[in-house]
């Protein structure tokens, strides 16, 4: 794990462009920026270049789709392959709703993506597994979540993370999980729209999309846990709150004191 990604994130100020959820494009960009990212929304087409050659890294976002949207987000993905520039998918809902699925499914076969980033039960979709979702929530389902992981990350020729009480990462061949967290991320409906932002951040500053992967979710789970932790009376509405601070003021010490890794 390469915590020190965190040091080079904050000296960099990476800029990350954002086709976003409308749900939740405050919180990510507040995210970001407490993070020591630089965050940046677009729903034109007509300044998509000029937006990818000012950026760092690309993050898509499925979660509130429209044709005009598809379109952009093809393009944005169009111009990041062509200037290389990292690409994060987070398919919201894609074990739900057919038609995202597809959208997302072409997306992949057109362009190459760094990372994935969806709960268990989006992931699962993408790589053709029985699970039963539940709107944007993971649901239910038997498959193993190790070999789910792996093998989307097979599939696509990319990273996966499998987002859930415990994390799944996997590149295909290597597999890692974090054990950090709290109930609330889940209470929170920005929490991970906001996580796939900060492991564009963080795959920015990294060419390991692994690494990157990796310490972009202990760091983000690490800071919900830590905030938990220190403030047992925080509910959903003032958890956001809370968690810019977080994301603001994390050390590197405090993150190691709490990790639990493997």
């Amino acid at each position: 794990m390469k915590l020190d990604l965190l040091t080079k994130l904050r000296e960099t100020n990476p800029v990350v462009l954002n086709a976003a959820n409308f749900v939740t494009v405050q919180d990510v960009a507040n995210g970001l920026n407490a993070l020591g990212a630089s965050p940046i929304m677009s729903k034109e087409i007509a300044e998509a270049e000029e937006m990818v050659q000012m950026a760092s890294s690309l993050a898509i976002n499925l979660g509130t789709l429209t044709k005009l949207q598809i379109e952009q987000i093809n393009r944005l993905m169009q111009l990041a392959v062509r200037y290389q520039k990292p690409i994060i998918l987070d398919p919201v809902a894609v074990g739900a709703v057919e038609y995202r699925l597809d959208t997302a499914n072409n997306l992949l076969a057109n362009f190459p993506v760094s990372i994935i980033r969806g709960n268990v039960g989006e992931i699962a979709a993408l790589g053709g597994f029985d699970w039963n979702a539940k709107g944007i929530d993971a649901g239910t389902g038997d498959e193993n979540v190790d070999q789910i992981t792996q093998e989307t990350a097979k599939k696509f020729h990319c990273v996966v993370i499998a987002s859930g009480a415990t994390d799944t990462i996997s590149d295909g061949q290597k597999t890692a999980h974090i054990y950090n967290g709290t109930p609330l991320f889940q209470a929170h409906v920005g929490s991970g729209d906001m996580l796939s932002s900060i492991v564009a951040a963080f795959a920015a500053i990294c060419p390991d999309s692994f690494e990157a992967a990796q310490t972009a979710t202990l760091v983000f789970s690490a800071s919900g846990e830590l905030l938990a932790q220190e403030h047992t009376e925080v509910g959903p509405g003032t958890f956001s709150m809370y968690l810019m601070d977080y994301l603001a003021k994390i050390s590197i010490s405090q993150i190691e004191n709490v990790a639990k890794f493997d």
